[in-house]
């Protein structure tokens, strides 16, 4: 019989020698230049006055950098233009808001809607005790769910002027002024003590007191200021005054420059909790005086 042929021992292949692992170091990229949030024209400009550093939005840089022709603007639509510079978050300002006032010269109309926020709110004692009644309310309401109640308080400076409860009982005498006043504190005490409780315990909240004067004129005599400033992180910003109020008449104050508009008390609240105006871009009209007075 035939032998079977023996069996070959399998042998395993020999491996190959390992490599050493070589790592290549990665070039750093240079990071991309980022932008200034909100500063999308280079409008974000400084001031140096004495030892002290202001930022401010320049039309002019704006101009240079995208927003030509701007310069032709009316001078309210200008206040306007930075108001929109300064608060341009890319959500509720954006670049195109900012282009269509731009846009605006060439037809003086707009369907563009924008959010503009005023740099404070001025409010009479009609209209204003309802708006302290609500703040007073959410302080009740953040005090209920365990929170902090004083963090409630307007974001905006608010100027209550009282001289919507004048009414005339005494005339024709020395002392008829004095006499009206005593009488209008009688019968208001209620709403004037509410009143002092909310200038005391809100910040950003001011009252002005009975026999002061209309808000108009106490608006332009003492509460306008033409130019605030204000802190943000280490930032002191310097911009124009403007304004809402929850006046029938307006609350624009020409001579200083102070842009303003009447609104409804709903808007006023908004504004006060630091929330924009939602406006289309206005109509201007203009007229020119010619001759002599």
């Amino acid at each position: 019989m035939a032998k079977k042929p023996a069996a070959k021992k399998a042998v395993a292949p020999k491996k190959a020698p390992a490599k050493k692992a070589t790592t290549k170091k990665a070039t750093p990229k240079k990071p991309a230049a980022r932008k200034e949030p909100g500063n999308s024209f280079g409008a974000r400009k400084t001031l140096k006055v004495g030892k002290r550093s202001y930022t401010y939005f320049s039309l002019p840089d704006a101009e240079k950098k995208g927003l030509e022709g701007v310069s032709r603007l009316p001078f309210s639509l200008k206040v306007l233009l930075e108001n929109l510079l300064r608060f341009e978050d890319g959500r509720t300002v954006t670049k195109a808001d900012i282009e269509a006032v731009k846009t605006w010269l060439k037809t003086r109309t707009s369907d563009r809607e924008i959010a503009y926020r005023p740099a404070r709110v001025l409010m009479q004692d009609f209209t204003g005790v309802p708006a302290v009644v609500d703040l007073a309310a959410m302080r009740d309401a953040v005090k209920n769910l365990g929170s902090d109640p004083k963090k409630i308080n307007p974001l905006v400076p608010v100027d209550l002027v009282i001289d919507h409860s004048v009414m005339v009982d005494k005339f024709g005498t020395k002392t008829a002024f004095k006499e009206n006043t005593e009488i209008e504190y009688q019968r208001n005490r209620e709403r004037y003590e509410f009143l002092r409780w909310g200038s005391r315990a809100f910040n950003n909240f001011r009252v002005v007191p009975p026999g002061t004067g209309i808000c108009h004129q106490v608006n332009l005599e003492y509460l306008a200021q033409t130019v605030w400033t204000k802190t943000e992180g280490k930032e002191e910003i310097a911009y124009p005054d403007t304004c809402v109020g929850t006046d029938s008449h307006t609350t624009m104050v020409n001579g200083l420059a102070v842009l303003g508009w009447g609104v409804g008390g709903i808007e006023a609240e908004a504004a006060m909790l630091g929330q924009p105006v939602s406006m289309l871009i206005p109509e201007v009209i203009g007229f020119r005086l010619t001759g002599k007075l």
